[in-house]
């Protein structure tokens, strides 16, 4: 995978697409989670959800950076 990636002319780092990636993921897990009320077996919903974003965010960025 490119390190820069030419998005309007201006050299963006190609993590910054895996971010905004990890960032819609983590708003349909969201949404999905929300809708089922499984928020109420975690102790804290907002570190939860930093949580699962580090999650994601890592994962997919040890896959393509290795």
């Amino acid at each position: 995978m490119p390190r820069e990636i030419a998005l309007a002319d201006a050299l963006v780092p190609s993590i910054l697409l895996v971010y905004l990636g990890c960032l819609l993921v983590l708003w349909v897990i969201d949404t999905i989670v929300g809708r089922y009320g499984l928020y109420r077996y975690v102790w804290h919903p907002s570190l939860f959800r930093v949580a699962v974003f580090f999650v994601l965010f890592g994962a997919v960025g040890l896959l393509l950076y290795p």
